[in-house]
């Protein structure tokens, strides 16, 4: 099967479960993209359809075709991705894709299932997906950071990573705020001094307080006390 068979397939398939609607409301969400690249397909109809076509031939010719047109495609991409068993596979193919995702949702949408089972040598990639120069590559790398080495495999060399990083980049600096608002959830007598030492900068430092008070998962009193931390 050719290159061009395989889009058009994926395309067709794509646009038959075309919602307007939530194209509208979803190019909203993600200001950074050109509204007539998102087809408008519904993430749980966008899941069943990476499930079924994982499993087919043409979904490995399809891995192999970059850059993609839309919005869609490149989240199918990340979804066939996540599904991949093989590790060394799976790394090799993740540096070909990263430097082609455009915004934030393809990034955060996809994960590193096969990583789990090697985390001992996942960091190193993580670390240099981390260092690289690109704005997703490296919001990439600290999601994988908060996804799998906040519970056991945590180190403070971890935070500390997070916090050096130096960016004028919004959706970089939006994910270092997440990254320590769980870790402060997850580790928080390691991460608060962070905070009360105020090692990151002004706004990622305010951005991490503001999204830990919203979580459930940090108690009243370790609310009232982030408060007092806020740099006016």
């Amino acid at each position: 099967m050719n290159k061009k068979t395989v889009i058009d397939k994926v395309q067709n398939k794509l646009f038959e479960m075309q919602d307007l609607k939530y194209r509208d409301f979803h190019a909203k969400l993600i200001p950074t993209m050109d509204k007539e690249k998102i087809i408008g397909v519904r993430i749980p109809a966008l899941r069943k359809f990476a499930k079924e076509f994982g499993k087919t031939g043409e979904s490995k010719e399809f891995l192999k075709i970059l850059p993609h047109k839309y919005y869609e495609e490149n989240n199918l991409h990340g979804l066939l991705l996540e599904q991949m068993k093989d590790y060394e596979g799976y790394i090799e193919k993740v540096k070909q894709f990263l430097p082609f995702i455009d915004n934030w949702a393809t990034c955060d949408m996809f994960g590193a299932k096969v990583a789990k089972k090697h985390l001992d040598i996942f960091i190193k990639e993580v670390y240099e997906f981390i260092d690289s120069d690109n704005t997703y590559t490296i919001r990439f790398g600290i999601s994988m950071l908060m996804k799998h080495y906040l519970e056991d495999e945590f180190k403070l060399e971890y935070p500390q990573k997070v916090a050096e990083v130096s960016s004028n980049e919004y959706y970089v600096n939006m994910m270092r705020a997440w990254y320590f608002a769980t870790a402060l959830a997850k580790q928080y007598d390691s991460i608060i001094p962070f905070i009360q030492e105020k090692r990151l900068d002004v706004w990622t430092h305010n951005k991490a307080i503001q999204k830990s008070i919203e979580s459930y998962r940090i108690t009243p009193e370790q609310k009232g006390y982030l408060r007092t931390l806020k740099i006016k």
